[in-house]
C-alpha cells in the first residue's frame, strides 16, 4: 500500500511489482481523512503505515491494484505534464509583464493577448521616458518587423500616448522607479521567451508520443478535443478498459455531483465531487465548450440546463463535460472513433450538426444575459436602503460606551426578559 507522495512512490511500486507483489496506490485524500481520525494530533511514520494498513479493511471496494504505464504511456505523460506546466508557468509570466506595465503605464497599450510586437517594445523601451526618446520611425520599425507587417505607425502611436501621460502623471513623484521596474520587465520577457522556447520543442514530442501511443486518434475523433486535448486524456486515462463502466470513468474524473442522502430525502443539484486528475477535468471542461458547438446531443444537454434548469454557463459545460467524459471512455474502449449523430441517433455530417445546432439548440440571447449575474443593480431593481443609525441616550457619555451614568435612564427590562419562567438579567 504506498501513497503518492509526490515522486517517491514509483522507484517502490516498481521494486515490488517487478517481484511480483501487487501494489495499491491509495488516494491521498481517503489516508488524510483515517489518519485525522486514528491521530489528529499527531502525525509520525508508524501512524502513516497504521493508516495505509487499515485502508484494505476499510475501503476493500475502493482499492484497485496499480497499473503501471507502457513504454508510449508513459512518454506521453510525462511530455503531457511538462507542457502543462510549462503553460501555466508562460501564463505568470504574461500577467506578471501586464502588472508591472501597469504601473509603469497607468493607461497601458496591453488590453489583449501579449504579442511578439509588445514583447519586442518591452525589452527595448520599457522605461516610458526611453520609449519617447526612441522616437516614432524607430518604434514603428520594431513593431513591424516583430510582428511581420500586421502592426506598425498605429501601434506605435498607441504606446507613445501611454507613455506620455505615465511621464505627465509621474512628474510629481521623482521616486518613481522608472529603471528599476524596466528592467524586471526586461527580465520577465526574457524568462517568458525561453519558456516559450522549451514549451515548443516539449509540445513536439508530445504530439510524436501521442501518435504512438494511439495510432488511429481515436481521442481526437471525439468534438472538441483536438491538438492539447487529445493526448492529455490518452495520457492520463492509460488503458480504458480498467473502468468496468463509464459511470465509474466519469467518478474518477470528479465530474460526478457529491451524493447527499438522508433518510428519504435526496438532495440534487449537488457540486461535483473533484476527486480526479485536476488536469483531466480541466480539458474535458474546456473541451465540452468546443463540443456543444459542434455535436447536437451535446448541445441539447447545454441547451437544456441553461433555458429550463436555469443554469450558468459554467454549470451548464460541467454537466456537458461530464457527457463528454462517458462518450470519451466508450470510445477508448471499443477501439472506434466517435461519431456525430442527430439527437434521434441518426449519424450526420459536421456541417449539418452545426445547421441543426444554430436551428434547435441556440441559447436566446435574452436568455444568456438573464443567466449572467451582475455586479450592480439594474434599473428594474430597487436598491436596498442601509440600517438606519441606533439612537442615543441622554446622558449617555461617548468616552465610557456601554456604562450609565447616575442620572442615566434606569434599565427598562425587555418583554423577552418579563416573560414567566424567566430570570431578569442583574
Amino acid at each position: 500500500m504506498v501513497e503518492p507522495t509526490g515522486p517517491a512512490w514509483l522507484p517502490v511500486a516498481v521494486f515490488f511489482t517487478g517481484r511480483g507483489h501487487l501494489v495499491y496506490r491509495v488516494s491521498s485524500a481517503k489516508a488524510a481523512d483515517l489518519r485525522r481520525f486514528l491521530s489528529r494530533h499527531a502525525k509520525s511514520n508508524g501512524i502513516d503505515a497504521d493508516t495505509l494498513a487499515r485502508l484494505p479493511l476499510l475501503d476493500p471496494d475502493g482499492l484497485r491494484p496499480l497499473e503501471l504505464p507502457g513504454v508510449q504511456t508513459a512518454a506521453l505523460d510525462r511530455r503531457v505534464r511538462a507542457t502543462d506546466r510549462l503553460t501555466r508557468a508562460a501564463t505568470a509570466h504574461k500577467v506578471r509583464i501586464k502588472d508591472l506595465v501597469r504601473q509603469l503605464l497607468p493607461a497601458t497599450p496591453l488590453t489583449g493577448e501579449l504579442g511578439r510586437a509588445d514583447l519586442a517594445v518591452l525589452e527595448r523601451w520599457a522605461d516610458p521616458r526611453a520609449l519617447l526618446a526612441a522616437g516614432p520611425a524607430r518604434l514603428t520599425t520594431v513593431i513591424d518587423k516583430a510582428s511581420h507587417g500586421q502592426q506598425g505607425a498605429e501601434r506605435a502611436a498607441a504606446w507613445r500616448a501611454a507613455a506620455a501621460e505615465a511621464v505627465e502623471l509621474y512628474a510629481a513623484y521623482p521616486a518613481m522607479p522608472f529603471t528599476d521596474l524596466a528592467a524586471e520587465v526586461a527580465t520577465e520577457v526574457r524568462l517568458l521567451r525561453a519558456v516559450q522556447a522549451e514549451l515548443a520543442e516539449h509540445a513536439a514530442h508530445r504530439e510524436e508520443a501521442y501518435r504512438r501511443a494511439d495510432p488511429g486518434q481515436l481521442a481526437r475523433s471525439l468534438p472538441g478535443l483536438a491538438h492539447i486535448g487529445a493526448p492529455a486524456l490518452v495520457a492520463i486515462v492509460g488503458d480504458a478498459a480498467r473502468f468496468p463502466t463509464a459511470r465509474q470513468f466519469r467518478s474518477f474524473t470528479g465530474l460526478a455531483p457529491r451524493a447527499s442522502e438522508t433518510g428519504e430525502t435526496d438532495r440534487k443539484g449537488r457540486p461535483m465531487s473533484k476527486a480526479g486528475p485536476a488536469l483531466l477535468r480541466t480539458t474535458l471542461i474546456r473541451a465540452a465548450d468546443n463540443a456543444r458547438r459542434q455535436d447536437p446531443q451535446l448541445a441539447k444537454i447545454y441547451y437544456t440546463q441553461i433555458v429550463e434548469r436555469g443554469a450558468t454557463h459554467t454549470k451548464a459545460l460541467c454537466v456537458v463535460a461530464a457527457a463528454l467524459a462517458e462518450r470519451a471512455w466508450a470510445v477508448l474502449r471499443r477501439g472506434m472513433p466517435y461519431v456525430i449523430c442527430d439527437t434521434d441517433s441518426t449519424p450526420i455530417d459536421p456541417t449539418a450538426a452545426k445547421a441543426i445546432i444554430a436551428e434547435r439548440w441556440t441559447v436566446p440571447a435574452a436568455v444568456r444575459a438573464r443567466r449572467r449575474s451582475r455586479k450592480s443593480p439594474s434599473a428594474t431593481h430597487t436598491t436596498k436602503a442601509g440600517k438606519a443609525p441606533h439612537g442615543v441616550l441622554a446622558g449617555h457619555r461617548p468616552d465610557a460606551p456601554g456604562r450609565r451614568q447616575r442620572g442615566d435612564l434606569p434599565h427598562q427590562p425587555s418583554s423577552r426578559s418579563q416573560q414567566p419562567g424567566r430570570k431578569t438579567p442583574p
